[in-house]
C-alpha cells in the first residue's frame, strides 16, 4: 500500500571471469564489479520529466554503464586473511579473522552501486583530505608491488581532485576515496568508476612532465570525477550519456587546464632532445571529437548509434562543445551555473533538459545556450568558417582636372604614374626603415570570409604592414562577408577566431592567411626530422 514497505530476498551466485570489461580475476587479483542483481531506477515527479513516480529499468547495453538508484549499502565480505581488501563506503573496525579468513564490514549511504577488490600481497598508501562542507576524507591507493611507482602519483591527483571539484562543482560528501591500481595482466580492469572507489592506471615508471605522467593523472582525475557525474548526481548513462562520460571529461580537461597540465607529447630521449610539442587538453579533445559531419547527436541515447565510434565521441565532443559555451558565457559564470545544477540535482536524477535549464536560468544568456544545445547536444551541426582571400590595392589620386592657386591643370595616367614613383621615392628616402606594404599612399584592403557550416560568433582580426590591428565583429547568418579597410599600411593577415576560442570549429588550418607564404614552422619541423635521422645515422654508424 501507499507508505508501506516492501523487503526482497534475492538469492544470486556471481562466478567472476578472467579479467574483461572492468571486472574479474587474474592470478591472486579479483576485482568484483557489477556482480549482484540490480533493482531498477524509481524516477520521482520532476526527475528527467516525470510527472508521476515511474520505472526505469534497462536490459545492459554494451556501451554505457548502469544506471541504478540510491540505497544504503551494508556488505559483510570474508576473504583469505593474507588479502588486502578495498571497497565501497567506510570500514567499520578491524576485520574478524578465524581458520585463515577475514570478514570486512563496509556500510555507505547515498550511493547506487558497490564494488570490491581483494588482492593477495598488495601494498597501500594512506592519505587524508578536508574541504570546507566535507567530512575528514580517508583517502587509499591499493596497488601491486610491480607499479609501486605510481602509488604516490594516483595518492596526489585523487586528492588534488577533491580538492578541485569540491571547490568547482560542490562539497565531496563522502568519507572515503578508494583507488585500485590494477596488475599488468589485469589492465582491463583499469579506468572504472563507483561510488567512493575507482580503479587507475598503473606504470613501473611515472617521471614528470612526460607523457606517462599525464596519463596517469588523466585517468585518475576522469575516474574520480566519475563520482561526481555518475555517482553523487546519477545521470542515466543509459539515455543520456553526455551528462556523465560527456560532462565529466570536460570538467576533467578543466582541472587540467587549472593546473597548467599540458600533454607532453614525448618522453624518455625524444624530450631530452627537444623534441616534445605540448598539446593543451582541450586541443587535444577537438582533434579526436568526430566534429565533422557527426552522425549522432550529443544527447542521444548510448545504444541506437550509427556506431562505438560514435559513442565514443561523446567525450570529447562534449567537452568541446561544453568548452565553447564557456567562451560565450565566461567561466566564472559558467561555474556558478554547474554549482547551481550540483546545487539542485545531487542525489537525484537530472536530464539534458535540466542542465541546459539551470545554464540558462544561472548565465541570463538564454539565446546562447540555446545555440549551444540546438545545434550540437539536440542537433548535428557543424561549424566551419574560414578567410577566403586578402586583397589589397594602393588608393592612388586619380586622374583628371585640378585646380590649385587658381590655375586649372590637367593630370593624366603617364603624369600621374610619374609623380606616385617620385612620391614613394621620397618617403622611402624620409622612412628607410619602414616595413614594406605601407608608403605615402594609404591601402584598401578587402577579407572575404566564408561560412560552411553553422553560424556562430567570430572575432576578425586583420593585422597590417605597420604592425597595428583591427578587430572588428562577424555575428550574424550570412554565408559570406567582406571587410573593408582603408589605412596608411595594407593588411598582411587576417584570423578568425585569434584567440581560439572556438574549437567546434572543424578545420582550425583556414581560419588565418597571409598575404606571403611563412615557412617558418615547415624550416622548423624539417630541422627536427633532420637532427632526428643525424642521431639515428651517427648509431648506426657507431655499432
Amino acid at each position: 500500500p501507499a507508505g508501506g514497505t516492501l523487503t526482497l530476498d534475492i538469492d544470486f551466485l556471481s562466478q567472476l571471469p578472467r579479467v574483461v570489461e572492468r571486472t574479474g580475476w587474474w592470478g591472486d587479483f579479483n576485482l568484483v564489479a557489477q556482480w549482484f542483481p540490480k533493482i531498477g531506477v524509481l524516477e520521482l515527479a520532476g526527475e528527467r520529466g516525470a510527472s508521476a513516480p515511474r520505472w526505469n529499468v534497462h536490459e545492459f547495453h554494451f556501451n554505457s554503464e548502469f544506471y541504478a538508484d540510491f540505497g544504503l549499502y551494508d556488505v559483510r565480505l570474508t576473504v583469505p586473511s593474507d588479502y588486502t581488501v578495498g571497497a565501497v563506503g567506510k570500514r567499520q573496525g578491524p576485520p574478524e579473522t578465524a581458520n585463515g579468513k577475514s570478514t570486512y564490514h563496509y556500510v555507505q549511504g547515498d550511493v547506487h552501486d558497490f564494488a570490491w577488490v581483494a588482492a593477495k600481497g598488495y601494498k597501500t598508501l594512506d592519505g587524508t583530505w578536508q574541504g570546507p562542507g566535507s567530512p575528514k576524507v580517508d583517502v587509499r591507493v591499493i596497488y601491486p608491488e610491480e607499479y609501486a611507482a605510481s602509488a604516490a602519483p594516483v595518492l596526489k591527483a585523487t586528492t588534488d581532485s577533491l580538492t578541485y571539484f569540491s571547490n568547482s562543482l560542490g562539497a565531496y560528501p563522502y568519507q572515503t576515496v578508494t583507488a585500485v591500481v590494477p596488475p599488468y595482466n589485469a589492465s582491463e580492469a583499469g579506468g572504472m568508476e563507483y561510488p567512493t572507489f575507482f580503479t587507475a592506471d598503473g606504470y613501473a615508471k611515472v617521471e614528470p612532465g612526460t607523457l606517462t605522467q599525464y596519463a596517469l593523472d588523466f585517468v585518475t582525475i576522469h575516474e574520480f570525477g566519475h563520482g561526481y557525474f555518475y555517482g553523487i548526481l546519477a545521470s542515466n548513462e543509459f539515455e543520456e550519456p553526455m551528462l556523465d562520460e560527456g560532462m565529466n571529461e570536460y570538467w576533467d580537461d578543466r582541472m587540467l587546464r587549472a593546473r597548467g597540465q599540458d600533454i607532453v607529447a614525448a618522453s624518455g630521449w625524444t624530450k631530452r632532445l627537444g623534441i616534445a610539442p605540448t598539446i593543451p587538453p582541450f586541443v587535444l579533445e577537438r582533434m579526436i571529437a568526430g566534429l565533422r559531419q557527426p552522425p549522432d547527436p550529443l544527447g542521444a541515447n548510448a545504444w541506437n548509434r550509427l556506431s562505438s565510434s560514435s559513442y565514443g565521441t561523446v567525450y570529447a565532443r562534449t567537452a568541446t562543445a561544453m568548452h565553447d559555451l564557456e567562451e560565450r558565457l565566461g567561466k566564472p559564470v559558467l561555474e556558478r551555473a554547474m554549482h547551481e545544477y550540483y546545487r539542485r540535482w545531487r542525489f537525484r536524477h537530472p536530464s539534458v533538459a535540466d542542465l541546459r535549464a539551470t545554464l540558462a536560468e544561472v548565465s541570463g544568456k538564454p539565446q546562447a545556450v540555446d545555440a549551444i544545445f540546438d545545434q550540437y547536444v539536440y542537433g548535428t551541426a557543424q561549424i566551419d568558417d574560414r578567410v577566403a582571400s586578402i586583397d589589397t590595392a594602393e588608393v592612388l589620386p586619380l586622374a583628371g582636372s585640378t585646380l590649385k592657386d587658381g590655375k586649372r591643370s590637367e593630370l593624366d595616367g603617364d603624369a600621374l604614374d610619374k609623380q606616385a614613383d617620385k612620391q614613394r621615392k621620397d618617403w622611402d628616402h624620409a622612412h628607410p626603415d619602414a616595413k614594406p606594404g605601407s608608403g605615402p599612399f594609404p591601402w584598401h584592403s578587402t577579407i572575404t570570409v566564408r561560412r560552411d557550416g553553422a553560424p556562430v560568433p567570430q572575432l576578425l582580426r586583420v593585422k597590417f604592414a605597420d604592425g597595428s590591428h583591427e578587430d572588428v565583429r562577424w555575428n550574424d547568418g550570412r554565408r559570406w562577408a567582406r571587410f573593408d579597410f582603408t589605412r596608411p599600411a595594407k593588411a598582411v593577415s587576417a584570423a578568425l577566431d585569434p584567440e581560439q576560442k572556438i574549437l567546434l570549429d572543424t578545420n582550425k588550418l583556414n581560419d588565418s592567411r597571409t598575404t606571403m607564404a611563412d615557412g617558418s614552422a615547415s624550416r622548423r619541423w624539417s630541422a627536427d626530422a633532420a637532427s632526428l635521422l643525424q642521431v639515428f645515422y651517427a648509431l648506426m654508424g657507431s655499432l
